[in-house]
């Protein structure tokens, strides 16, 4: 049966109908989606980890005691999972192992454009690239029999619009794999240099028999058209073929390492010009060249940005194709964080304060934007506590002006260590947890600090009081916050700043989003008190507006009664019931 599915749900379809078992991983955009189907599948046991290393440690563990294993994430996340990566390819697989990793060209919501090819080659692992949904299912099925057949993780690599684009998806009944024979192996599975040093030999082996299976693999073909060669992957085939059509020959490659080089000469062996189509590095065209392949790519095309039928034909054509661009364009939506989000109070305040403030990777990166404009760096996740620490080392007089930001998933995935390097090495740092009792900015995941699992069943639950008491933080350094309360924040924020020694400010206030949460009614304004002196604007709420007599109106479609304007308002303007 054909069903209509996003390249995401199509991989998790994918690892029911191939018998997973066991699956780990850790949210990020574009590749959340995935583990989000697969909790669905009663037949696999699924989890959010704390962060992306514990979770290929996990699978890998699956793995190992036998079972089909799964793990996915976005290309940041493949860093945070390189150090497992690049040991369980010498120790390879018991049973099957697929970890997914999303790439993000263009950015949609990520720090860099970062290319996950790359990890393959180093890692010296076999990557699958599907081209749509269909292939998402299919790639993922077959992943798992190349990775038993060749001992061997796989990865599987997709695309921000290969991962949220739509299309049709053949369905099949579930494999059984069943659970291999746990065997005792410590040659094979105790990587000390000794046994390493074999494994590696065996590593090479088994690439060397990967390049040979490349060369006729079903995942790689060949589409004769026109005159013109192009040799493209995931999505630059779907450009491609949407602005060429049949008027190119196509070498479309599924499994994009190891790449085929005699399939990829013989292509170019039947053309006079032959172009390849990659989104971010060149990957392929670097392979081609280094192969004597006289190519065209990165000359033609940037290293930045995403590619599009419009860009492809317009460079190879000269000229826009008929039917590919759309007169009507999609107004700007710049990111802004949402009515009643708790973050904003704090931002306010810390600008209010004049404070540097080292950011993090959530929806808090967003008081970057004005009017809050409240952050100063952010890095990767985790970074905010750990780069307090050595800027206020290298500048021990900022340790009173300057604060970390870091939401309660996040400080899970990769704070502790940051704030344990500040109590271990004497820091005077002061670290704001932006406890929004979710994982937000990836779409309401929950974490360590929730008490739900994946399927919303109870679970233990981490008390970040304890915990940073646990670290070492003084108890009377520890201080709970509402984050709405801004003479409140601000207090705290004073008191904690001026202590030689490391404090926590805990900003407690759930998601406004959150479906649990009820909202108190809509504020309104009293046009009679309102002077039209626009401070209510510094919060930059969106549901603030300017009515045409240059008042202050609250817009009650979205107000959500959090009573921040309220307190910033000298006039007495802003009133009704908030959880103030």
């Amino acid at each position: 049966m054909k069903q209509l599915m996003l390249g995401n749900a199509a991989v998790a379809r994918g690892t029911w109908e191939a018998g997973v078992r066991f699956a780990s991983s850790y949210p990020g955009t574009p590749s959340t989606e995935i583990t989000e189907c697969i909790s669905r599948f009663d037949d696999i046991y699924s989890e959010w980890a704390p962060n992306e290393k514990v979770a290929v440690e996990a699978a890998i563990g699956a793995s190992l005691a036998g079972a089909r294993a799964f793990s996915a994430m976005k290309h940041v996340g493949l860093n945070v999972a390189a150090d497992p990566l690049f040991t369980v390819s010498y120790i390879g697989v018991n049973g099957g192992l697929v970890i997914a990793v999303a790439d993000d060209p263009g950015m949609h919501s990520s720090q860099n454009e970062q290319d996950s090819r790359h990890y393959a080659q180093a890692a010296k692992l076999p990557m699958l690239e599907p081209a749509d949904s269909g292939e998402c299912l299919a790639f993922t099925k077959a992943a798992y029999e190349l990775s038993e057949r060749f001992d061997t993780p796989v990865l599987l690599r997709l695309t921000t619009r290969i991962s949220h684009s739509q299309s049709a998806v053949e369905e099949s009944d579930r494999f059984e794999a069943g659970v291999k024979d746990y065997v005792k192996d410590p040659a094979k599975n105790v990587m000390i240099p000794a046994h390493a040093r074999p494994r590696h030999v065996l590593v090479e082996k088994r690439m060397a028999e990967l390049a040979a299976y490349a060369e006729d693999c079903p995942f790689n073909r060949v589409e004769m058209g026109g005159k013109i060669g192009v040799i493209c992957a995931g999505d630059t085939y779907q450009y491609a073929k949407e602005a060429l059509g049949d008027g190119a020959s196509y070498l479309k490659l599924g499994l994009v390492n190891p790449l085929p080089v005699n399939l990829i000469k013989d292509f170019c062996a039947r053309f006079e010009k032959v172009y390849v189509l990659e989104e971010m590095d060149p990957v392929i065209e670097t392979f081609c060249r280094a192969n004597g392949l006289n190519v065209e790519g990165k000359a033609l095309f940037s290293l930045c940005g995403e590619y599009s039928p419009e860009l492809i034909a317009s460079v190879l054509l000269g000229e826009t194709a008929e039917g590919i661009t759309s007169s009507l364009q999609a107004p700007g939506r710049p990111p802004v964080l949402c009515p009643g989000c708790p973050h904003r109070g704090v931002y306010f305040v810390l600008k209010k304060l004049k404070l540097t403030v080292s950011g993090d990777i959530g929806c808090y990166t967003l008081g970057v934007a004005a009017p809050l404009s409240a952050l100063d760096t952010t890095v990767c996740m985790g970074a905010s506590v750990s780069a307090l620490h050595g800027f206020n080392k290298v500048r021990p007089e900022s340790a009173q002006k300057s604060v970390a930001v870091i939401g309660d998933s996040t400080f899970m995935h990769s704070g502790i260590t940051g704030l344990t390097d500040i109590v271990y090495n004497n820091g005077h740092s002061t670290v704001i947890i932006l406890d929004n009792s979710i994982t937000g900015m990836t779409g309401h995941q929950q974490n360590p600090t929730t008490g739900l699992t994946i399927k919303n069943q109870p679970a233990g639950k981490v008390d970040l009081i304890k915990l940073c008491e646990g670290i070492g933080v003084p108890s009377e350094n520890i201080r709970v916050v509402h984050s709405y309360d801004l003479k409140g924040m601000e207090a705290a924020l004073k008191e904690e700043l001026a202590k030689e020694a490391p404090s926590v400010i805990i900003a407690q206030m759930p998601c406004a989003l959150l479906k649990t949460v009820k909202h108190a009614p809509a504020l309104r304004t009293d046009p009679d008190k309102c002077t039209g002196c626009k401070a209510c604007f510094r919060i930059g709420c969106p549901a603030v507006t300017l009515n045409q007599n240059g008042k202050c109106e609250i817009d009650a479609s979205l107000c959500v009664g959090c009573g921040l304007c309220s307190q910033i308002c000298k006039f007495g303007a802003i009133g009704g019931a908030h959880n103030a």
